[in-house]
């Protein structure tokens, strides 16, 4: 799995006024939870870009203070205006303790359905999990080669016994649906 190395400065001072003075040097607020401790510290701006600007699942190594903490993003807030990044939340990974992580798909193979002149409609593009730290992976792949037209993958079709899937297992994953041109051609065909 990748992983991604952040340096920051533990933060001594927290609120508003602290907060503020944080963001006019260039740096980013930032906590890690779910440890023994919680760990508030700041970091460049530009440390952030491959972990938060990227649609992949990667672990943070945050060195702060002498420490590392392995741990997962959680969340980010932007500025409503610049649309800067102004502030991310991490959650460290425990080994013996379970952790709530979006994960993103990876559809592999070609479906019946697209090969007949079908058209793949992906509806979810990430499931969250509830797994071990060292179950974790980059992405979860799902086979769509038996998809047929006008068939469906659902979440509870996802078979990967590692995680603890959360979201609803109705949920329409991918589709083949019928394209116009499709559509076209049986209308021209000669009924039987």
């Amino acid at each position: 799995m990748k992983s991604i190395t952040i340096e920051g400065q533990l933060r001594t001072e927290t609120g508003k006024k602290a907060t503020r003075q944080v963001r006019s040097q260039g740096l980013v607020p930032c906590v890690i939870y779910g440890g023994a401790q919680e760990v508030s510290f700041s970091a460049p701006l530009l440390a952030f870009k491959p972990l938060v600007y990227s649609p992949e699942f990667q672990v943070a190594e945050i060195k702060v203070d002498g420490k590392t903490y392995r741990c997962i993003l959680k969340d980010r807030q932007f500025d409503k205006v610049s649309d800067i990044l102004s502030h991310v939340d991490f959650l460290e990974l425990v080994e013996d303790r379970k952790v709530v992580a979006t994960i993103p798909l990876k559809f592999v193979g070609t479906s019946k359905g697209v090969k007949d002149g079908g058209k793949l409609i992906t509806k979810i593009k990430s499931l969250k999990v509830k797994s071990l730290p060292k179950d974790l992976k980059e992405n979860i792949e799902v086979d769509i080669t038996n998809l047929e037209i006008n068939g469906n993958i659902r979440v509870e079709d996802v078979k990967e016994p590692a995680y603890e899937i959360l979201n609803s297992p109705r949920i329409p994953i991918a589709s083949v649906v019928t394209t116009r041109q499709l559509k076209i051609e049986e209308a021209a065909a000669p009924k039987k």
